[in-house]
């Protein structure tokens, strides 16, 4: 039940299964079907519950959270090793890949919380509700 007194759909209160399934690379709604059919391009439909996974644009949010997440795991290594003096093979040897690899490994997985989100708010086309936006006049 909502504040106003309306039922709410059960499928849409679960929002950490949702969140589990994209994680996995999965449909939220169902975890059953792909979310992605490229490396960041999400699948027109779900192919197990038909969803449109395609109306759920996550734009650059995705981005933005990544740069984050990476920016706080990576930096104090960078500066530790700032601070020891470290070589510079240190630098392109092992904390340039691994800047490089969390971001590739962490940006789908956060993409699909961001899809997940999206659905669980029903957040389609960047408009609550679903609807789409009006044309400007």
């Amino acid at each position: 039940m909502t504040l106003s007194g309306e039922a709410t759909s059960p499928a849409r209160s679960d929002r950490w299964t949702a969140i589990k399934r994209a994680l996995a690379g999965r449909c939220p709604i169902c975890g059953q079907g792909k979310l992605f059919r490229a490396y960041l391009k999400l699948s027109d439909h779900c192919s197990g519950c038909g969803a449109p996974l395609a109306e759920y644009r996550a734009d650059d949010g995705p981005a933005w959270a990544t740069i984050l997440v990476v920016g706080h795991l990576v930096v104090p290594f960078f500066i530790l090793t700032v601070r020891s003096n470290a070589p510079d093979w240190v630098y392109y040897a092992l904390l340039f890949p691994l800047t490089i690899a969390l971001t590739l490994g962490l940006l789908p997985r956060i993409k699909g919380v961001f899809v997940a989100l999206l659905w669980s708010f029903e957040i389609k086309n960047g408009v609550p509700g679903g609807a789409s936006k009006a044309a400007p006049r």
